[in-house]
């Protein structure tokens, strides 16, 4: 009971030790789906799951209904599991809001209930754990579902592989983090359709690249390292390329753009206090460990890549980039944007047109 993370909890429920209420939030819904398998497995009856397990619709859910679920003895087992997603919506029911916080005061023996809360933006998270998780005993275990950080995210891609029956070769697994920026869920997806156009051996790179339509050389992280290095013409021709990929856009572009410049202005501060390359780097893994940036590569090759990038800027550069891919964050959110490329294409030329301090 109380705070524990993913690992702590994967952990305990593997050793049999489930809490009889959990509250999963947080960023990455693929292991809180992970979580929620995980649970249910080791509490239910394979031969008795579909009696014993309830996963109501929580838009439709009253005060009535909830309390029956929560309360429905097990049917031939000693314990049943009731999942509840998008558990804050129930913020805008009192009545069921009021069951459900009385059923968290005496939780049932024989009952695990597992709440679930998508992962939001970091200023609706931080206000919605205020407005529920807040009003929650001390009693419920909480555990907070943050994004793996990308070393980790190759032992994933083994691990769902072997879920799914299939065995990838290192530069696959590689690629395939790297070019879908990895992100758990569009990898889930992309291994679903390995298992069914390769069989009976080992996906290779070059699958990876027929199936998702990116080759190596063609990614986000090249066209960001190709703009960030200053190779202004390179990273202008993998606009285009990379906007014809599936779920890349412009504002996509641009987010994974500003989160370089700023790692790179990091870096740059750093090296102008004095501060030796070895230990900027260090520095600047922390600032990364502490904020999480979504789509990064692994964090400590990307610390190393800002440190080196930022000896081929100066800060007032570096502050003129910044405000010009912001600029193009806001342009390409607009309504009238008749040319992402265009914008995108434009920003990364700018890179290479050494910026004057301001008068």
């Amino acid at each position: 009971m109380g705070e524990l993370t993913v690992d702590t909890l994967f952990r305990q429920v593997r050793k049999g030790a489930v809490d009889p209420v959990y509250y999963l939030h947080g960023d990455e819904d693929v292991l809180k789906d992970e979580v929620v398998r995980e649970i249910a497995d080791r509490v239910l009856d394979p031969a008795m799951r579909a009696f014993n397990l309830d996963q109501p619709d929580t838009t439709g859910l009253d005060a009535e209904r909830l309390h029956a679920l929560l309360n429905t003895p097990p049917m031939l087992a000693e314990r049943r599991v009731v999942v509840l997603r998008a558990v804050s919506q129930l913020q805008r029911k009192p009545r069921v809001r009021e069951a459900l916080l009385r059923y968290l005061a005496s939780p049932s023996a024989d009952t695990v209930l597992v709440m679930v809360d998508p992962a939001l933006d970091p200023a609706r998270e931080k206000s919605r754990g205020k407005e529920l998780a807040g009003d929650f005993p001390p009693t419920i275990t909480t555990v907070t579902v943050d994004r793996l950080p990308p070393e980790r995210v190759q032992r994933w891609i083994a691990h769902r592989a072997g879920l799914v029956g299939v065995a990838l070769e290192d530069e696959a697994a590689t690629h395939l983090a790297t070019a879908l920026d990895h992100e758990l869920g569009v990898i889930a997806q992309e291994l679903d359709k390995l298992a069914v156009a390769v069989s009976g051996r080992p996906v290779t790179r070059a699958d990876v690249e027929g199936l998702i339509g990116i080759r190596h050389g063609e990614t986000l992280q090249d066209l960001v390292a190709a703009a960030l290095e200053r190779r202004a013409a390179m990273a202008a021709r993998l606009v285009g390329p990379m906007l014809e990929q599936s779920g890349v856009s412009g504002v996509r572009i641009a987010t994974a753009l500003g989160t370089a410049l700023l790692g790179t202005a990091i870096a740059r501060a750093e090296l102008d206090r004095g501060t030796p390359p070895t230990r900027a780097e260090q520095t600047v893994f922390r600032y990364i460990m502490a904020s999480r940036p979504a789509g990064l590569p692994k964090w400590k090759e990307a610390a190393a890549q800002w440190v080196r990038w930022a000896r081929a800027w100066r800060a007032a550069e570096l502050r003129h980039a910044l405000r010009a891919a912001l600029t193009a964050d806001r342009t390409l959110k607009g309504t009238r944007v008749s040319s992402e490329a265009g914008i995108v294409t434009e920003l990364v030329l700018s890179f290479a047109i050494p910026a004057r301090e301001a008068a």
